[in-house]
């Protein structure tokens, strides 16, 4: 039963957090600081919401408080205007851990399958092409109001979902790939490239796996079963798209329903015993 962190918890969560990921933490009477210009006042209570649910003391707590703290950090870093032009749009699979919240989704794609909202691109000086969603307790708590900055994220997302678009026109057999600052699954919130997806297709519908945020392939027929279940546990919660098929059409992104076990069948696959050569006639032509 999980319980509800005390300030020690979260103070030892927050030293680790420090020392992992290399960040500045001071100590304050109710939560802890992130020094610079400006100073970033982070409470036990934000802390808590950072956790969402999760113990402090175990590497996914950390994981989560870090990502949190890091964000304030950067977005504090930065004036208004430069985060308007960073400003994403950022798609996200319903069922992912990493899930930011009902209170940033923007738009839900019909299916129940894929939730968009506002991402930065650039954030992490690591990283200046990864696109990070923020949550909007976040955004609150940094004084970002970020509603005005939605429609520019929608226009863009149509015009990289035109370019992909154009792009599998030409290469029709080749894996689907980022375009832009959009990676596979944000594009599937684009009502331009699904459009494209199942344009020759007669009944409308296309399955489609996207194990990873990084690519995704649309002829199934060509693909192990296992391999889209396999690749997405291989692939770390950030990068990781989705765990199973997906059902497309021009208004839907549904995921496959349940059942069965594709890499239990593709271990125990075994050669046949007996291999049935016949004689064949060959006609010379």
């Amino acid at each position: 039963m999980a319980t509800w962190p005390e300030p020690p918890e979260l103070r030892r969560c927050a030293l680790a957090v420090a020392v992992l990921n290399d960040l500045d933490v001071l100590p304050a009477i109710d939560g802890i600081v992130l020094p610079g210009r400006p100073n970033v006042d982070v409470t036990w209570a934000e802390c808590r919401r950072a956790l969402g649910g999760v113990e402090p003391e175990t590497d996914d707590g950390r994981h989560r408080l870090a990502r949190w703290l890091l964000l304030r950090r950067w977005l504090a870093d930065r004036p208004l205007e430069d985060l308007f032009e960073r400003a994403r749009p950022y798609g996200c699979a319903v069922e992912s851990p990493l899930h930011p919240g009902l209170d940033w989704v923007r738009r839900r794609v019909l299916g129940d399958a894929v939730d968009i909202g506002i991402g930065f691109v650039g954030l992490d000086p690591r990283d200046a092409d990864k696109v990070l969603p923020v949550p909007q307790r976040l955004l609150e708590g940094a004084d970002i109001d970020a509603d005005g900055w939605w429609p520019n994220a929608v226009v863009y997302l149509e015009r990289m979902g035109r370019m992909a678009a154009e792009r599998l026109a030409r290469q029709p057999d080749a894996p689907l790939r980022p375009m832009g600052d959009c990676d596979v699954v944000t594009l599937l919130a684009s009502l331009t490239f699904r459009a494209a997806i199942v344009n020759e297709v007669a009944d409308g519908m296309r399955t489609l796996a996207v194990p990873m945020r990084s690519r995704g392939w649309l002829d199934l027929n060509r693909v192990d079963p296992a391999f889209s279940a396999a690749a997405a546990s291989l692939t770390s919660p950030e990068d990781r798209g989705f765990s199973r098929p997906l059902l497309v059409t021009r208004d839907e992104v549904q995921l496959a329903p349940e059942g069965g076990d594709v890499v239990k069948l593709a271990i125990e696959d075994q050669i046949a015993p007996v291999i049935d050569l016949r004689d064949v006639m060959y006609h010379r032509m």
